[in-house]
């Protein structure tokens, strides 16, 4: 190990094992599967591991609130969120390697026809808790109301919203399986996905991290792993994306 990775290694995971938040909520950095987790995220960590000579524990979580707690709580080491202010108040975000869109869904007869005119008094939205677009929404919006759980697509079926909001992949997928529902473009959010550490860790720690995320971006790492679990390596945010 070079002498400047064992000051990263000792900071990041003092116990020789890098305790990894998993987001399994999100399907397009893990894709569903009964066993282990995969995907680019799993990929990313195992290679963090692999740097700095320590061994990797992936602790899986439902949502991205959760990993989020947890590398607050100092439960886990890192995670792997999309960047958003109320956020970054509590934890140090690298450079992006994903960008997602953020998009909406509504039934087929919805006077609703774009994306922004979703924003209107007594529209309601159903989101995932705590997801990205749950916050990016809530700071957003001026009168539309959100309604907020575990699953947003849940309670839209169950008629307790108008509209759902979601990442682009699982919605077009949702839309493509129950007909009687279409999506609205434009999309209303790009969403940056990144890894992410609690505050008190060392800058050096921050910038190794950063490094290493535009290191595999220009590599072709991040797209080759993204192809694996059939995902669009044009999903890879562009070399130097700002957070």
């Amino acid at each position: 190990m070079p002498p400047e990775f064992s000051s990263v290694a000792a900071d990041l995971a003092p116990s020789a094992t890098l305790r990894a938040a998993i987001n399994l909520g999100n399907p397009v950095l893990v894709p569903p599967s009964p066993g282990e987790p995969t995907g680019v995220t799993v990929d990313i960590a195992a290679e963090v591991a692999r740097r700095l000579e320590v061994a990797v524990e992936l602790l899986p979580f439902s949502g991205a609130k959760k990993s989020f707690e947890a590398v607050v709580e100092g439960r886990a080491d890192l995670c792997f969120l999309a960047v958003e202010p109320a956020r970054a108040a509590e934890v140090s975000f690298t450079a992006p390697y994903v960008v997602i869109e953020g998009v909406y869904a509504v039934a087929e007869n919805s006077p609703i026809t774009a994306a922004e005119d979703v924003d209107r008094p007594g529209v309601r939205i159903a989101v995932k808790e705590g997801s990205a677009y749950d916050l990016y929404l809530t700071r957003s919006l001026g009168s539309a109301g959100l309604i907020r759980s575990d699953e947003g697509i849940g309670d839209y079926q169950q008629g307790k919203a108008d509209v759902v909001a979601g990442i682009r992949q699982p919605i077009t997928a949702f839309v493509g399986e129950h007909p009687g529902h279409r999506v609205l473009e434009p999309a209303f959010t790009q969403i940056k996905q990144a890894l992410g550490v609690s505050k008190d860790r060392a800058p050096e720690t921050v910038a190794f991290l950063d490094a290493l995320i535009e290191e595999l971006k220009a590599t072709g790492f991040i797209a080759e792993s993204l192809r694996r679990s059939g995902r669009e390596a044009s999903l890879v945010a562009p070399p130097g994306s700002a957070r």
